[in-house]
């Protein structure tokens, strides 16, 4: 069997070979050359762009699997992997703790007003503008005693509620319509409507998936929720927010500030009106990233595909699970199609 990968200087070859499979890597920065990797192969490990779109899955006919690299998967299209009988993998929990710490960072830098200390003292101002420092002093704010809001109760979002407990907020809210209230109540974290958690929360962290519900969800209507004195922290996927409601309302005081790690465009176009403003601070989506991270998600994302097509275990994250139903019908048709002679592997997915 074929397993293709989208080339990467964490590729983990070595294991796809060692486990028997014939392996093609290339470069590609095209949906055609995507789908030239992509065409005969059983299996393929790929990143986030180009997408992984029907178009592509539709013109791989012996295609069983593909593992993304990372947690997110909204950059496959699941409904038709699903329906072609492909399994949409993915590796989650792999870079909890790097998104949680950086959420955390950013929250810090803005409450402090790292960016601009850090500026203005090499820019000579602690010698020579005792002004600036005094508006630094008087500008900074406490985590403690104030409301934290989380969008998004997940493992990232639960990772970042244990961390920013340490720093003695009043409250945590959190909004996630997936998560029952007593899984947060057991973490101290108080689980309200959308609205209500925008209205309460002094400072506001993004950690929800990149769905078609959750698109644009924080646009004017809901930033007109918050306090004007709020911070809104972005570490999840950069769709989530509306880039130009987020551009007026830093501009105009509806809220205090943000910082983000993803855009809605990525890269970010050098024009951008977020990069302009003063009260926004970005990262260049680096927020999951850390050796131990790459390490670990190559392995694993190598891992899923092997997993799958020797039958030997589950995956270790499976986005679209209902093409097992595809495939099981298949498998009954007696035309297998695709998954002709591969051994059933949903025997070893957990119950």
């Amino acid at each position: 069997m074929k397993v293709a990968v989208q080339a990467s200087p964490w590729s983990r070859v070595d294991l796809l070979e060692a486990a028997g499979f014939e392996v093609v890597e290339e470069p590609i920065a095209t949906e055609d050359e995507f789908i030239d990797l992509l065409r005969d192969a059983d299996g393929a490990t790929i990143g986030t762009k180009p997408l992984t779109n029907r178009r592509v899955l539709e013109a791989c006919p012996n295609l069983k699997v593909v593992s993304r690299m990372g947690v997110g998967v909204d950059s496959i299209d699941l409904a038709a992997a699903a329906e072609l009988g492909i399994l949409a993998c993915n590796v989650p929990g792999v870079n909890t703790a790097e998104v949680a710490d950086h959420a955390m960072a950013m929250l810090l830098a803005l409450t402090r007003h790292l960016p601009d200390a850090i500026r203005t003292t090499r820019a000579g101002a602690w010698a020579e503008d005792r002004a600036l420092t005094v508006h630094y002093l008087e500008s900074v704010r406490r985590i403690a005693g104030h409301t934290v809001g989380i969008i998004g109760f997940g493992d990232i979002g639960r990772a970042f509620a244990n961390r920013v407990r340490g720093f003695g907020p009043a409250r945590i809210v959190a909004a996630d319509p997936h998560v029952h209230p007593s899984t947060a109540e057991t973490m101290g974290v108080d689980l309200l409507p959308l609205e209500e958690v925008l209205a309460v929360s002094d400072y506001v962290s993004i950690h929800c998936s990149a769905t078609q519900e959750t698109r644009h969800l924080i646009n004017a209507e809901t930033l007109a929720l918050m306090k004007p004195t709020a911070i809104l922290v972005n570490t999840a996927r950069g769709p989530i927010v509306d880039g130009a409601a987020l551009a007026d309302a830093l501009a105009n005081g509806t809220i205090e500030s943000a910082a983000l790690d993803v855009a809605e465009v990525e890269p970010i176009p050098s024009d951008d009106r977020l990069l302009t403003l003063p009260n926004c601070i970005m990262t260049p989506h680096v927020a999951g990233f850390s050796p131990t991270f790459l390490d670990q998600c190559t392995k694993r994302q190598a891992e899923n595909v092997i997993r799958v097509l020797t039958g030997e275990a589950a995956p270790h994250g499976l986005a679209n699970p209902e093409v097992i139903k595809t495939i099981a019908v298949m498998r009954a048709s007696g035309n297998a199609g695709r998954w002709e002679g591969i051994p059933d592997f949903s025997t070893a997915l957990p119950l």
